[in-house]
């Protein structure tokens, strides 16, 4: 059943009340004395103790180490050192990067005696901040699928539902946000890791434009290795505000100037931006995967709120998002999965990445007889994915390289032709999946909304909106092939899920999204049906 179940302990108001504050929230309280760090530090460490057993989300503890930190934070606050502007505040980390003394395994058995010798640049950015990490979250193994569930740590559920993903590859992140165990987390996001994941839980979450931060934190060898499509960092909170605020303490052109993969930029501060003077674009459907009623309906609700306060809203047709997701799928399938099978071999591998490695075995003399087959049958995503898959040669890659180029081109073109500042539009196709479909529910199909954005490189967030409710499951007609006849499954008793909207922005203009998603939670967060942290999981 949907919905929040079971209650906290009688007596635990002011620990409810910490573990229910934004990141902002406790910085404040801890600077002005109200509150110590190491009380703080602790709050967080009981809920994540009361709720974990029955979410599986931290999978990495540091929690001793995390209360000698709180120790110390306060004892500097005492000698009147200069304070950080997250000082005392907890937070969690995405397990695919570095923290020192940590693993980093990616879900990969074989990489469970890994240990990290130092923290990577933005973890450092944070500490150096103030900020206390509690621990590591789960994700997806390596990192490709839309849920938190690999042979390692296990598989992470939603705090709204148990029976629900919290997404991927950061869910890790989201569930234990949502459920009050951390006001702030770093997730990252190659094709919607930090967006599907923060729209499933109903929270906020932003993927910065592509360079913007470093991609040091995370080891190399393993995952994608080209630089065609990268995947970026980005915050995950419970408020538009503090995603601003950890932005502010991660970017930095200076130190990163050394790190060749980041355009440094100055960070712009989104509460200069005046939403009344934006002229924003609003889409419900990309015209490849049609959006659930009750997604649809959050849409329409984020385009009110921003009329009402002076937005011009107009309706925008999106570029078909076939070639975008194609170019995507044959980027990082470019070796054949080579670094894939290597790192996979000999061991357990998780049935959602086995697809995927299945399309990739395929002969390319016989894939587009498959592919047209399949066309025929009304399996048009199933068909360009097979399309897409690589192996392909180098000079592949570069005519790859020049269609993002392509495709960037076209859709700025798009907007300056709407004279658009930016777009409002579905988040997914589908609310928080149930385990075991994300095979199917994946990047070239319901997570089309965020994964077209990835193979553009610009900014984007999601901020929560809305729930589902009854009577609006569905309205999705039934059809051929295992994308539809799961599409119907998730929809199916997914009254009361989270409901996020998709803010897209143009290259470097995260201030603006971040000015559209603050307009946009501010509006919405005294609706009834807007989500809050659930009281929690029986």
């Amino acid at each position: 059943m949907v919905g929040m179940v079971g209650s906290r302990d009688p007596g635990s108001g002011v620990r409810d009340a910490l573990t229910s504050s934004t990141a902002s929230e406790l910085a404040r309280l801890v600077r002005e004395g109200s509150v110590t760090a190491k009380e703080v530090v602790q709050a967080h460490i009981d809920r994540i103790e009361e709720v974990d057993g029955r979410l599986n989300a931290v999978v990495v503890r540091r929690f001793e180490a995390a209360m000698a930190e709180a120790d110390e934070a306060d004892r500097a606050q005492e000698r009147g050192d200069a304070l950080g502007p997250l000082h005392g505040v907890p937070v969690t980390i995405k397990e695919q990067y570095l923290v020192a003394d940590t693993p980093t395994t990616f879900g990969l058995p074989s990489r469970t005696s890994h240990r990290a010798e130092r923290d990577g640049p933005l973890t450092a950015r944070l500490r150096e901040a103030g900020a206390i990490v509690l621990g590591k979250t789960n994700v997806s193994q390596m990192l490709i699928y839309f849920e938190s569930d690999n042979p390692v740590y296990g598989r992470t559920n939603n705090p709204w539902a148990l029976d629900r993903t919290p997404g991927g590859s950061s869910g890790g992140e989201a569930a234990i946000i949502a459920a009050g165990g951390s006001p702030l987390g770093l997730g990252g996001d190659l094709g919607g890791s930090i967006r599907a994941p923060a729209h499933y839980c109903g929270i906020a979450g932003l993927k910065p434009t592509s360079g913007r931060l470093s991609l040091l934190d995370t080891p190399g060898g393993v995952f994608f290795e080209q630089d065609v499509i990268v995947y970026q960092a980005g915050p995950m909170a419970r408020s538009v505000a503090d995603l601003g605020l950890a932005m502010s303490v991660l970017v930095s052109p200076e130190r990163d100037a050394l790190d060749p993969t980041v355009d440094a930029h100055a960070w712009p501060d989104f509460a200069s931006v005046d939403v009344a003077g934006l002229h924003l674009g609003v889409f419900e459907d990309n015209g490849w995967f049609p959006a659930s009623p009750g997604i649809r309906r959050g849409v329409r609700r984020a385009a009110a709120a921003l009329e009402e306060r002076g937005a011009r809203i107009s309706a925008f047709r999106p570029p078909p998002a076939g070639e975008a997701l194609r170019v995507l799928l044959s980027v990082l399938s470019c070796d054949g999965l080579a670094a894939f099978r290597t790192a996979l071999d000999g061991q357990q591998v998780d049935d959602r990445l086995k697809g995927f490695l299945m399309a990739a075995s395929i002969p390319k003399v016989v894939r587009p007889l498959i592919a047209a087959v399949m066309g025929l049958a009304g399996l048009q995503h199933m068909a360009l994915a097979l399309r897409a898959v690589g192996p392909w040669t180098g000079e592949s890659l570069r005519a790859l390289a020049d269609d993002v180029g392509r495709l960037q081109s076209d859709y700025l073109a798009a907007l300056d032709a709407a004279k658009v500042d930016a777009l409002v539009c579905p988040p997914n196709g589908l609310p928080a999946l149930v385990h075991g479909l994300s095979d199917d529910l994946t990047v070239h199909t319901a997570g089309s909304y965020t994964s077209v954005i990835n193979t553009l490189g610009f900014p984007a967030g999601v901020v929560p909106v809305t729930r589902v409710r009854a009577g609006e499951e569905s309205d999705r007609p039934a059809g051929r092939g295992p994308v539809v006849r799961k599409a119907l499954e998730v929809e199916r008793g997914s009254a009361g899920l989270p409901v996020g909207v998709q803010v897209i922005g143009r290259p470097w203009r995260e201030d603006v999204v971040l000015a559209v998603m603050a307009a946009v939670e501010d509006a919405c967060r005294h609706d009834l049906d807007y989500p809050v942290t659930p009281t929690m999981v029986a």
